[in-house]
This record gives structure tokens, C-alpha cells and sequence, in this order.
């Protein structure tokens, strides 16, 4: 049997001493980026799977990043991006990610502590984060090395990566408003969520400068099922109190309210402007009178790698922090 290639082999090809191999395996500062590739591109030519337990009986880590996620129905497949770039971010990195479910119907600290207690994973990342949330107030008190996706009140303190919120609120305002638009419904993320309070005070704070009516959808959210918000559209065009504008949190917030105004036979971009966020670029396919924002999760995804493994390994410098602002590009 052909023996598997150790340290030893990648050191005998390189020409350098093990440790050496091993540190610029394991992405030392110390060693330089032209070694670095140097002995990665030896490692893949030659096959070279590290033992992981090894590893972990050496050093104490796991070279394992792990992004904790709900389990909740993606209808518009952001779990898949997400995963996707986040472990693009990490493939020229020692370290493997691993998706650990977090259900709904469970403790939100469950999984968080399951991965601290048996120190399966070297850093976590998490999202949906809320404004005071138990998962990262857990994690700083423990001083386990953590990114959000998303702010909390004390984001000055922990690495993050967010979507400006609030600016996008301001801008799909104005953007209605520059239309002759008057009165506005925003269909918000739900409450709990922290970019939910954003967007609002976002919309809210032009909606004031503007002088135009603005309703926040009580009943639904962007998260509520298609039909909940299909039929909450239509039965509020065919009250009193209709409105000419409709600021949505969500691709599949808005198709679903589309449907709605459709089904009572208005039009888009004609009786109703729609403006909404997407993080995948399609819905002006489904409807080209959308006003549309896109949020890049493929950046975040990079991101949000590159943060939890300055994280792990660097826990004494200050944590990388990221707020993605959109641009002002309205299509069509």
C-alpha cells in the first residue's frame, strides 16, 4: 500500500525543515506569503491530507470555522450563497468550515454552546442577529473567537459584517418620493432582528423629510409564508386606506406582494412602485418596473471568513469590522 505523504515528504520536496512546513501550513505570520504558496501548492500536488486530531493534540485547534444557521425554508436560496462564499473565503486558509442547524423551535444559545463546551470549532459565525443578542453577549463572556453577520449594540466590541440598512430605508424612500409617490407601506424583516429596526428608522427618517405618509406592515414581515402577505396586499387595496408605494425587505416579500396588487388588478410601476432588496439578481426579470438594491452576500460571505479566521488566531488585536453601504442605483 502506497504510504499517504506526511510533513516529512512536503519537507524532503521543499527543502525546508518540518516545523517550517508545518507553520506555513497552519498560516503563521512569521512565514512569508511566497512560502505559504510555495508549500500549499507541494501539499495539493502531492495529496497531502493533514491528520486532524494531530493537529488538534499539537496545537489545541481545530482548524474548523463553524457558520451556525437556521434551518427555516430559504425560498430564495441565501443559505446556499452564503455558505458558498464564506467557504470560498477560506480555501486558501487551513481551515474547513462546518454548518452547524440551528432550529427554530430550539434554545438559540444551544448550538452556540455545543460548539464552545466541546471546542469543535476554532471560531463561529453567526446572522439573524438581534440587537442584544444572548449568542454574542455568551461568546464575549466566554472570550470565544466569534463574527456576526449583522450589528448589535455593542458591535464596537466583537468583528462583524453588515448591510447598511438604514441607508438602504433612505434611499428606497427617496426613490418612491422622487417618483410622485405619497403614501408608503414598508414590509420590514421581522421585529427582533436588528437590521428590521434599521431599515425602519431609515425609512422613517425620510419619510419625514419628504412629507410622505409612510405605514409599517404590522401584520406581516418579510419573513411571514407568500400567501399571509399576498392576501394582506390585496385586502388593503380594496379598504379605503389604499397606497402608491411599496418598500419591501426581501425578494420573496416582494413577489409575494406583487401577486397581491396584481391579483386586485393594479401594475406595477404604473398604479404601485415596488422597491425592494435582493441578494440575488433576478427580480427585474420577474418584473421589470421593480426599483431593486443589491446586497452582496458574496462579498459578506469572504468577508465574514476572513473575520473569523483573524479572530481565532489573532484574539488579542482588535476584531475587522465591515458596514457595506449601497450605492444609489436604481433599475431599471
Amino acid at each position: 500500500m502506497e504510504k499517504k505523504p506526511t510533513l516529512k515528504t512536503i519537507a524532503q520536496l521543499s527543502g525546508l525543515a518540518i516545523p517550517t512546513v508545518s507553520r506555513a501550513l497552519g498560516g503563521a505570520s512569521d512565514i512569508s506569503d511566497k512560502t505559504k504558496v510555495r508549500v500549499r501548492r507541494i501539499a495539493d500536488e502531492i495529496g497531502y491530507i493533514p491528520n486532524r486530531a494531530g493537529v488538534r493534540l499539537r496545537t489545541g485547534r481545530t482548524n474548523v470555522v463553524s457558520l451556525v444557521l437556521s434551518t427555516d425554508y430559504d425560498i430564495m436560496n441565501l443559505t446556499a450563497w452564503l455558505i458558498s462564499s464564506v467557504a470560498g473565503g477560506l480555501r486558501d486558509t487551513p481551515f474547513h468550515l462546518v454548518v452547524t442547524p440551528d432550529f427554530p423551535d430550539d434554545d438559540l444559545l444551544k448550538p452556540i454552546k455545543y460548539i464552545v463546551e466541546t471546542g469543535s470549532a476554532d471560531a463561529i459565525i453567526i446572522n439573524r442577529i438581534q440587537p442584544e443578542d444572548p449568542r454574542v453577549a455568551y461568546l464575549m463572556e466566554q472570550k470565544f473567537p466569534f463574527v456576526t453577520h449583522g450589528r448589535t449594540i455593542w458591535a464596537d466590541k466583537h468583528a462583524y459584517f453588515d448591510y447598511d440598512n438604514s441607508a438602504f430605508g433612505r434611499n428606497a424612500l427617496n426613490a418612491l418620493a422622487g417618483r410622485g409617490r405619497e403614501r408608503i407601506l414598508l414590509i420590514a424583516p421581522p421585529a427582533a432582528q436588528n437590521y428590521s429596526l434599521e431599515m425602519i428608522e431609515g425609512v422613517r427618517e425620510a419619510a419625514e423629510k419628504r412629507d410622505v405618509i409612510l405605514e409599517v406592515a404590522k401584520d406581516v414581515t418579510s419573513d411571514s409564508h407568500r400567501d399571509e402577505i399576498q392576501a394582506f396586499i390585496s385586502d388593503r387595496l380594496q379598504s379605503c386606506v389604499a397606497f402608491d408605494g411599496i418598500i419591501s425587505g426581501s425578494a420573496n416579500s416582494t413577489m409575494s406582494a406583487i401577486a397581491g396588487l396584481e391579483a386586485v388588478g393594479c401594475e406595477v410601476a404604473k398604479d404601485i412602485d415596488v422597491f425592494s432588496k435582493e441578494t440575488v439578481s433576478f427580480l427585474s426579470l420577474f418584473r421589470p418596473g421593480i426599483l431593486v438594491e443589491h446586497e452582496d452576500v458574496a462579498k459578506a460571505g469572504t468577508f465574514l471568513a476572513r473575520a473569523a479566521v483573524h479572530a481565532a488566531r489573532h484574539p488579542e488585536l482588535p476584531p475587522l469590522q465591515y458596514l457595506d453601504v449601497p450605492t444609489v442605483k436604481i433599475l431599471p
